[in-house]
């Protein structure tokens, strides 16, 4: 069914539903750090309505404690920075140098990341060590997340955990280490001192992403209706030439993964500071509309 937009709707009519949301977060989160055995890794899924652990990677970890800073971004409620704070010093520092996912912006942006944002926007205390300390995490993310990889035909991508074959759509969402770093003006140093440039990185994997996960309704095949996405796509690792739609958690490569697609507006969203000509409304007309119609073109 689609989603149906009510555009008479005013802010303040949200705002009740809003605390509501902050409400149950609040519980959820304390609930989680009370009652999870770190020793299960990280919380991925829910079985009979409780978590559990899936274990390809260690993905949701930046989310679990993400979210307490942004319960106290909401609230003002400082158990949730102190939580955050507290088990993003303990438990994040091996996803800043994990060398075998696509997953940096997921976990460290979420963690470090906000983390160093709140200091900057003075929501709390500023101590210059600690301000360094979040940036040089968050330079060394971006720099590792830009070694993961694979040359395209043409540009290249960040490869999946799948491994240099593999270009997952959601890694859009993990864009956003790589421009932090940037920002802080970090470059990754590969053989011979050669400066790779992470905006370099993050670009061509935006375009290679746009180019070929994306579908325009231009009869690619006869699943091709605008503002789709593959969940992944694979290339050929010996030459960089784009084989095939292919589809890791969704239902099939001719189906949109629609967490997929959430991923990739949001992804592209993150970064329109450095991209103007990507698909990000026809991403979200898709997202809105019955998938199994086509969007109209304007």
């Amino acid at each position: 069914m689609p989603i149906k937009v009510e555009t008479d709707l005013k802010p303040q009519q949200l705002v009740p539903r809003i605390e509501r949301l902050f409400e149950l977060s609040a519980s959820k989160i304390l609930s989680l750090e009370k009652t999870w055995p770190p020793a299960h890794g990280t919380p991925v899924f829910t079985l009979g309505g409780k978590y559990t652990s899936r274990g390809w990677t260690e993905w949701t970890q930046g989310f679990q404690y993400g979210s307490a800073l942004l319960q106290f971004d909401a609230t003002g409620d400082k158990q949730f920075l102190e939580l955050g704070r507290r088990k993003t010093i303990d438990s994040m520092a091996p996803h800043l140098t994990h060398t075998g996912v696509h997953d940096h912006g997921f976990n460290n942006i979420s963690t470090y990341g906000n983390l160093w944002r709140l200091i900057r926007e003075n929501k709390i205390p500023f101590s210059q060590e600690e301000k360094n300390f979040y940036e040089l995490a968050l330079k060394t993310s971006g720099a590792v997340q830009a070694a993961r990889w694979s040359e395209a035909a043409p540009g290249g991508f960040i490869y999946s955990f799948n491994g240099p074959h593999s270009l997952f759509i959601d890694t859009l969402r993990s864009l956003r280490s790589l421009a932090v770093a940037h920002q802080l003006g970090q470059v990754l140093m590969a053989e011979h001192d050669q400066h790779i440039s992470l905006l370099g990185r993050l670009l061509l994997h935006a375009f290679t992403s746009a180019r070929f996960s994306v579908y325009y309704g231009q009869g690619r095949d006869a699943y091709d209706i605008a503002g789709r996405v593959a969940h992944e796509s694979i290339f050929n690792p010996n030459d960089g030439l784009y084989r095939c739609p292919n589809s890791q958690q969704g239902y099939s490569p001719f189906s949109t993964w629609t967490r997929g697609l959430a991923w990739a507006v949001l992804g592209f969203a993150e970064e329109l500071e450095f991209l103007h000509a990507l698909p990000v409304a026809e991403l979200a007309d898709h997202l809105l509309v019955d998938p199994l119609r086509p969007v109209a073109k304007a």
